[in-house]
C-alpha cells in the first residue's frame, strides 16, 4: 500500500437555532498590553451562523483513506507546502517511521507551527491504519483498559461573573460531571481589582459544587510568576486539582517556583511539543499533571510516548482537548492511572464536530469509545452544503 495523494479540502454548512449565551474569553499573555487587552466577549444570539471547516485525507493505492480535522489553516498550510510531496509514495502503516521522518525533516520543525502540521498527518494515518485493519484505534494500540473514559466539563467561554459562574457550575455537576475546569480572564495588568475577580469567581464555583468536587483552574499563560505565586497561595484553602499554565511552559524555572510556593499542582504542556520538551518539564520538577494535545504534539504517536515518560515519573497526562477523539483512543488503551480523563471543551467541542456522525460527547461524565473503525470519524453529508480544494 502506497500514499496517493494528501488532500486537503473545507467544507461549508449552516447552525441553525441556539448557541450558547454570550461569556467571557480567558487570560492571554498579550493582555500585559492594555491597547491589546480587548474585552471580547464570546457566543452569538440565536439564528443561522456559517459553519466551516478544514480536514486531511490521506489516499491511497488500495482505495482506503484516513481522515483528520478539523484543523487550523496554519497546519494545512504545512501540509500543502512541506508535507505532502515528501508522503506521496510513501507507506502509510509505517506510521513509527513516518513521524521520526517528518520531526527531522525541517531543522526549525521540531516544535511550533511544523509540529502542529505533522499531528494530524499522524492522526490521520492512524485513522487509516484503523480502517485497514478494521478496528478502532485504541484496539490498534492495546486497548481497551476501560469501556468508558471520564471526561471533564472545560468551562472556556463561560461567564466569569461570580453568582453566574456559580450557577453554570452547578447545572454541569447535576448533569454528571464529575470534574470542571474554569478559566480565570484577569492577570498583572488588572492589578489587585482582577485579582480580587478572578478569586470571587473560583470562590463562587467552589461553593456552588461543594468542597469535594474536583475543580481545575487555567490562566492560559497569561500571569508571571509574581502574580501567579500570590494567586496558588490564595486558592489553596480551596484545593484546586491543579493550576494550568500559569506561565508559558519553556519558563522552568518559573513553573518550579510556582509549584514550590504552595500545595496546588501545577499543569501544562498544551503548548509542548514532542516528548523531550515534555522530559524537560518532569525532569526540571516543574510539573504535576502533563497536557501534551495529539493535535499539537506530534499525533498520536507522539502521545503514546509522552504517556510512556510521563508514567515512569508517576506523572499523569489529562491531554488538552482541541479535538477530542484522539486523545480519546490514546486514553482507551492507556492504564487510567496515567490517563485519568480527557478534556471536553463544552462550547468548544459542539463547533469541532458540527460535521460529524455520531457527535460524541459525555454522558454522567464520561465518554464511550467509539466502534466504528479507524478514529471513528465520520463526516455527516447533510450538514454540508458545499465542499472545495484547500490551496495556497
Amino acid at each position: 500500500m502506497k500514499i496517493t495523494d494528501v488532500v486537503l479540502f473545507r467544507i461549508t454548512g449552516k447552525w441553525t437555532g441556539s448557541e450558547f449565551p454570550p461569556g467571557d474569553r480567558q487570560a492571554r499573555p498579550l493582555d500585559v498590553y492594555p491597547e491589546l487587552d480587548q474585552g471580547a466577549r464570546v457566543g452569538t444570539s440565536d439564528g443561522v451562523r456559517t459553519m466551516r471547516a478544514i480536514y486531511v485525507e490521506i489516499q491511497t493505492d488500495a482505495g482506503v483513506s484516513g481522515l483528520f480535522g478539523p484543523i487550523q489553516e496554519a497546519q494545512a498550510f504545512v501540509i500543502r507546502k512541506s508535507l505532502r510531496p515528501f508522503l506521496i509514495g510513501r507507506d502509510p502503516l509505517a506510521n513509527e517511521a513516518l513521524l521520526d521522518q517528518m520531526i527531522r525533516m525541517d531543522r526549525h520543525g521540531r516544535s511550533g507551527m511544523f509540529m502542529t502540521g505533522v499531528s494530524p498527518v499522524d492522526c490521520a494515518l492512524w485513522d487509516l491504519k484503523g480502517k485497514a485493519w478494521d478496528l478502532p484505534v485504541y484496539r490498534l494500540l492495546g486497548g481497551p483498559t476501560r469501556e468508558r473514559v471520564p471526561a471533564y466539563a472545560s468551562m472556556l467561554g463561560f461567564s466569569v461573573d461570580p453568582e453566574g459562574a456559580g450557577q453554570t457550575a452547578l447545572v454541569y455537576r447535576e448533569k454528571g460531571f464529575t470534574a470542571q475546569k474554569w478559566f480565570f480572564r484577569y492577570g498583572p495588568a488588572d492589578g489587585d481589582a482582577g485579582k480580587a475577580k478572578n478569586l470571587a469567581m473560583a470562590r463562587a464555583v467552589r461553593e456552588a459544587v461543594g468542597e469535594d468536587y474536583t475543580l481545575m483552574f487555567d490562566a492560559f499563560m497569561g500571569w508571571d510568576v509574581s502574580y501567579a505565586v500570590a494567586m496558588v497561595k490564595a486558592l489553596s484553602p480551596l484545593n484546586p486539582a491543579w493550576m494550568e499554565e500559569p506561565v508559558p511552559p519553556e519558563r522552568i524555572g518559573a513553573l518550579r517556583k510556582i509549584r514550590e510556593a504552595s500545595d496546588v499542582p501545577v499543569a501544562t504542556g498544551e503548548h509542548v511539543y514532542t516528548r523531550w520538551q515534555a522530559k524537560e518539564l518532569l525532569v526540571g520538577g516543574a510539573v504535576d499533571v502533563l497536557q501534551n494535545d495529539p493535535d499539537w504534539t506530534g499525533g498520536i504517536t507522539e502521545l503514546v510516548k509522552v504517556c510512556a515518560l510521563a508514567s515512569a515519573f508517576e506523572t499523569p497526562v489529562v491531554a488538552h482537548g482541541h479535538s477530542l477523539l484522539p486523545a480519546l483512543h490514546v486514553a482507551g488503551a492507556q492504564p487510567p492511572v496515567t490517563v485519568p480523563r480527557v478534556e471536553f471543551l463544552i462550547r468548544g467541542q459542539e463547533t469541532k464536530q458540527f460535521f460529524h456522525r455520531p457527535i460524541y460527547r459525555p454522558e454522567q461524565g464520561a465518554v464511550a469509545l467509539p466502534d466504528l473503525p479507524g478514529l471513528g470519524l465520520v463526516l455527516d453529508e447533510e450538514k454540508i452544503d458545499d465542499r472545495s480544494d484547500v490551496v495556497f
